[in-house]
């Protein structure tokens, strides 16, 4: 399992892999998220399922790419296409092998990043058939592997107009929900931002101490957010009981909507 996040947003994107790696027992750690191609038109891609089929899709794909174009893709679209068409040819190869083994051809990825032809960043979610989804600024983000822990504070907090300094912030504490709450996600982290302004890939990788601060402060934020939520007859009814009002106004008090 792992934990891979993609954001778009109107400044830029913003994309996250953890690096954890289990296989049975065993722990341990890899890159999830690379670039991909010449410096002036990178790809960022991330998966998660089989390492195997990772690292030959991404043969191919490279292949291809230097094979049909020596400086890059002219779009994100003829990107997804290439990945897809490698995928495919790995599925061909390797699928009814797998089976044999009782393993499925798992591998989900994301793209992203934005090309001579592209008038904005974009980001796809290629699914392991090689058929893809494209984001959507009503939902700007998409998601790959453990997605149920990181997903309420993207979906409260998130829009497409949220600064990319602060959609950085919330990929974090979308990952950190995350491992906090599944042993197969874990630091360290690979982070990816462009930046639409200068048109700019940067990328940094983080450990655990790396963001301690920024972990004790929203250990520290979160909990005392809770205990200042206003309190209000719900919990009067619930927790008060030497001011409880008789039965008729208790009972009144928890059938209003």
């Amino acid at each position: 399992m792992t934990y891979c996040l993609g954001i778009k947003v109107e400044q830029g994107l913003v994309m996250l892999a953890d690096g954890r790696i289990t296989a049975g027992h065993q722990v341990s750690n890899a890159r999830k998220a690379t670039l991909h191609g010449p410096t002036g038109a990178p790809v960022a891609i991330m998966t998660s399922g089989l390492r195997s089929l990772r690292d030959k899709t991404l043969a191919y794909f490279d292949r291809d790419q230097r094979r049909e174009r020596k400086n890059g893709f002219g779009s994100m679209l003829e990107a997804v296409t290439a990945y897809s068409a490698a995928l495919r040819e790995v599925a061909e190869e390797d699928r009814e092998a797998l089976e044999r083994s009782e393993l499925s051809f798992n591998l989900n990825a994301i793209l992203g990043g934005c090309l001579a032809d592209d008038p904005e960043p974009t980001l796809f979610l290629v699914y392991p058939e090689g058929n893809w989804i494209e984001v959507d600024a009503r939902t700007p983000y998409l998601s790959v592997g453990a997605t149920a822990y990181g997903k309420p504070i993207l979906d409260r907090a998130l829009g497409y107009t949220t600064s990319l300094r602060t959609a950085l912030k919330l990929a974090y504490l979308s990952f950190d929900s995350t491992r906090f709450s599944s042993a197969d996600v874990g630091y360290p982290i690979d982070l990816l931002t462009y930046r639409q302004r200068d048109r700019l890939w940067s990328e940094a990788q983080y450990d655990y101490d790396d963001l301690s601060q920024q972990r004790q402060w929203w250990n520290k934020h979160i909990t005392q957010l809770a205990a200042d939520m206003p309190d209000g007859p719900w919990t009067e009814v619930l927790l008060a009981a030497d001011d409880l009002p008789d039965e008729g106004q208790r009972l009144s008090l928890v059938q209003q909507d």
